[in-house]
């Protein structure tokens, strides 16, 4: 364990200066923060709300502590720098992480003026999906108890990693006290209602939520929507082959080959929000069905081009018997020649060369 200074992370922090808030947690706020080195970093630093809730924070975020800085390295998981354990006249803890300067994947789905297009969808669930087998294969194995898009931040690079470990703990150090039910409402296992009920599953569950959230771009609890739950709009869709009406309607449809990938995404999240534990899939078979999508789809991408046109054939049909959202598509051997033909679902004339070139929408 690294161990800094408190004055160190104080004077790097402009004395946790309000413009170097950067995010707020379950339970801390972070700050971005600048070495003498010029080595930017976040500093987490619990939040002060009452002598109860302030020795409550302190708990968790030195649990915090104590998991990131127990973990291996992984690169979907927020990298552990190091921490401060202030004086004996102040027992003010400070978490010390690697700087996310991406902002998490809530403000990139709900907040963001450019939503993220659909590979970018895909890979993020990958990562989402590999950060959390990280952790449950581990030895010992944590369980993260609150994974949700607010908790999942990118780097400089737009990857994707976990963050926010104060709930987490390892069922190798299971204590009735530790394991009480929490977490967050909308991502939180409706079974998860004692101690003796949690398990890895637990986390399955919330993942399959973000999975649904990033294909679909829904809020979690929507009170203006018939069905509030976006578990409960959702999973009915997908268990009915009704998964284009899920896809976020604020982007262009998906190509045929990107399509299967996500309907794969979204019946592995179905299976993760099963009421039955034991119909759960534990979270390698999820990352190797996920997987094994991207060998498909370079696999299909592979194709001679009049193959590719029969696969594109073969899933339209499947898509006009699945929702009548979606319209017959425009062949054209020539651009701006059409004929006989009508629009796809975004009204866009869809020609043969964009379906050889692998740019045609579905």
């Amino acid at each position: 364990m690294v161990e800094f200074g408190y004055e160190q992370l104080v004077e790097a922090t402009q004395s946790f200066s309000p413009s170097r808030l950067i995010g707020k947690g379950s339970h801390g706020a972070v700050f971005r923060g600048i070495l003498r080195e010029n080595q930017v970093v976040a500093v987490k630093r619990s939040s002060i709300n009452g002598v109860e809730a302030q020795r409550e924070n302190l708990k968790k975020l030195d649990n915090e502590i104590s998991m990131l800085s127990s973990l291996r390295e992984s690169s979907n998981v927020i990298g552990y720098l190091g921490a401060s354990h202030g004086s004996a006249e102040n027992d003010d803890k400070l978490l010390v992480m690697e700087f996310m300067p991406n902002g998490s994947l809530h403000d990139l789905l709900h907040a963001a003026v450019t939503p993220p297009s659909w590979p970018k969808r895909v890979e993020i669930a990958m990562q989402i999906a590999r950060a959390v087998q990280f952790l449950h294969e581990g030895k010992p194995s944590v369980i993260h108890r609150d994974i949700k898009s607010d908790n999942i931040l990118f780097d400089s690079n737009w990857t994707a990693k976990l963050a926010d470990f104060g709930l987490a703990i390892s069922p190798a150090d299971l204590s009735s006290q530790a394991a009480q039910p929490a977490g967050t409402i909308g991502y939180l296992d409706p079974s998860y209602t004692s101690p003796n009920e949690l398990s890895t599953k637990n986390d399955v569950f919330s993942l399959g939520v973000v999975l649904l959230e990033i294909i679909s771009c829904r809020k979690i609890i929507d009170l203006t929507k018939a069905s509030a739950s976006i578990v409960e709009w959702a999973v009915p869709l997908v268990k009915k082959q009704r998964t284009i009406e899920i896809y976020d309607p604020r982007i262009p449809f998906p190509t045929c080959m990107m399509e299967s990938m996500i309907r794969r995404i979204l019946n592995v999240a179905s299976r993760c929000l099963s009421e039955d534990h034991d119909r759960r899939p534990p979270i390698g078979e999820i990352v190797v069905a996920m997987e094994s999508c991207s060998v498909e789809r370079v696999r299909l991408g592979n194709m001679p081009a009049w193959t590719g046109v029969l696969n594109y054939l073969v899933q339209l049909k499947r898509r006009q018997k699945l929702s009548r959202k979606c319209s017959r598509v425009v062949y054209s051997t020539q651009q701006g020649d059409v004929n006989n033909g009508d629009v796809n679902p975004t009204g866009k004339l869809v020609l043969l060369k964009d379906i050889l070139a692998g740019t045609g929408r579905c």
